[in-house]
């Protein structure tokens, strides 16, 4: 079994993969000031209730846009499954990849996962948007090359953000309003959320299309792809776990 692990700015996703099949998977949340050993306690616990064995994990491969948490996981990861190989996504590994990495240094790890498995799964030419903290666009062009990426803030980033610097907008539930036309406060901040970020969605792809002269394959994965694919017309393929998968490729070219 390969223990598969994605920490990220607001979650921690991991997953149990055993011959290309998930056993199981969690979600938790990333704390930064937590130590190796209360993540050990929280690992420990959600394996147990999974029926997972700890000595049935022969690997492990992680990655991380959260730097300071690589050495506490390393260490939890060590503790915790003593027999098990410990690889970790960084630029030293992209060479082994069967894409094409620019600027190793300037993208995230997350991010090159992504790339791995969308371009295991569907070639060239084509994008994965990645609906987490942040929003990003990921292009991996016919050379089998990562073109390039696009950010914005993250759809909860976003809200937090109109929330803390207003006195009277609340935060709200990220999900489609009834109307483009917001009758109340929460409805006109869904609908200037949602389909604002609809309309970004679709545009950057189209830009990116017209600029490279291709049609793109468009996946989207993260937390909430499920609320903005399903509204925007050139998003076609949900991989709610194409991050961890990506991990599981990677781990297979080391």
């Amino acid at each position: 079994m390969l223990l598969a692990i994605d920490i990220g700015n607001t979650n921690i996703v991991f997953g149990i993969n055993q011959n290309n099949t998930w056993i199981n998977h969690w979600r938790i949340q990333t704390d930064q000031l937590k130590t190796a050993d209360e993540y050990e306690v929280i690992f420990r616990s959600l394996l147990t209730a999974g029926k997972i064995c700890r000595t049935d994990i022969s690997g492990i491969i992680f990655s991380s846009v959260v730097p300071s948490l690589v050495h506490p996981f390393r260490e939890m990861v060590s503790g915790l499954f003593e027999n098990a190989t410990i690889n970790l996504v960084n630029p030293d590994i992209y060479k082994r990849l069967p894409i094409k990495v620019l600027n190793p240094y300037q993208i995230g790890t997350d991010l090159v996962a992504n790339a791995v498995a969308a371009f295991q799964k569907f070639g060239s030419n084509t994008m994965v948007i990645d609906f987490g903290t942040a929003l990003t666009f990921t292009t991996i062009g016919s050379n089998a090359e990562i073109l390039g990426v696009a950010i914005a803030p993250g759809l909860r980033t976003a809200v937090g953000a109109l929330a803390g610097k207003t006195a009277q907008l609340p935060q709200i539930h990220i999900a489609p309003p009834p109307s483009v036309l917001g009758e109340n406060t929460t409805h006109a901040i869904q609908s200037g959320i949602i389909f604002g970020y609809t309309g970004l969605v679709d545009s950057i792809i189209e830009r990116t299309e017209a600029e490279i002269h291709q049609k793109l394959t468009v996946a989207a994965t993260g937390g909430l792809s499920s609320v903005i694919a399903p509204l925007a017309k050139k998003v076609t393929i949900v991989e709610p776990m194409l991050t961890l998968e990506g991990l599981v490729q990677i781990n297979s070219f080391i």
